[in-house]
């Protein structure tokens, strides 16, 4: 494990593995960098792998001054910190944050974003879901908060949630619950700005199933119109946790595109 340090002083712990090149993973919501495990071997046989855990979770510190810019700020630090050109690939709420430090960190070789949640004229997440997950959590339903943001926010089925809380790193998303609310409103907040974009220089691959709810698709579009040096790849039969239900097919098609296949 290596810690770095982010501009506000908070601790961000990355686990480092494998060879080659260096690639850091950003994970999203309920997670922590354990969400990588079924992708892991692939990229380790490639790269010398980054795989964080974001701030409030895990091994990293936290700061009370909570807000999207901080995770952005948290990882240009690692990117930078670990010096020379680096790939970058962010998922979910990972992918805003990985998308966010494309506009401030200096060593980005490659950035790959999978289905950031990007607002495209209504709110990511339904009505009321903020205050159902609260009432959980204060009730102290950890588990059953995380199971209903999976259900009501990336809209998947109770059937593919069942087999998330068989994977290892289930019990982490429920170690991270408490963070589920800071970023959902987060992310309904965020608001993209796309001429801040048109700096970003580094080739970008922006990947999203076709099987996921249409607002995802929209915001890959979106983010593709506003970076000149990107493209977008569907993965068919697809939702938003490829790297479980295609792990194969997720793992090159980012490989390809950080080995310029």
């Amino acid at each position: 494990m290596r810690v770095f340090t982010s501009k506000d002083g908070t601790p961000i712990a990355c686990f480092v593995s494998g060879s080659g090149p260096p690639l850091v993973l950003v994970h999203g919501t309920a997670a922590d960098h354990t969400r990588w495990m079924p992708v892991l071997p692939a990229f380790e046989a490639h790269h010398t792998v980054h795989a964080c855990d974001r701030r409030g979770r895990g091994a990293s510190g936290d700061n009370a001054d909570y807000a999207i810019e901080r995770e952005a700020e948290d990882v240009a630090a690692v990117v930078d910190d670990i010096g020379g050109p680096v790939d970058l690939l962010g998922h979910s709420y990972g992918a805003i944050c990985a998308l966010e430090a494309a506009t401030r960190a200096k060593n980005i070789r490659h950035l790959v974003l999978y289905e950031p949640p990007i607002p495209t004229g209504a709110p990511i997440s339904p009505p009321g879901v903020v205050e159902r997950l609260q009432a959980k959590l204060d009730a102290g339903d950890r588990e059953g908060a995380v199971v209903d943001f999976h259900i009501e926010v990336p809209r998947m089925s109770k059937e593919q949630v069942a087999k998330m809380r068989e994977l290892p790193a289930w019990q982490a998303s429920v170690g991270a619950a408490h963070t589920l609310l800071r970023e959902l409103r987060g992310c309904d907040e965020y608001v993209f700005v796309p001429e801040r974009f048109k700096r970003v220089t580094a080739p970008t691959l922006l990947l999203y199933g076709d099987a996921s709810p249409g607002f995802f698709r929209a915001a890959t579009e979106m983010v593709h119109d506003a970076i000149p040096s990107s493209k977008i790849v569907v993965m068919a039969g697809q939702q938003h946790t490829a790297m479980d239900t295609a792990t194969e097919l997720f793992a090159r098609d980012v490989l390809d595109f950080l080995e310029d296949r």
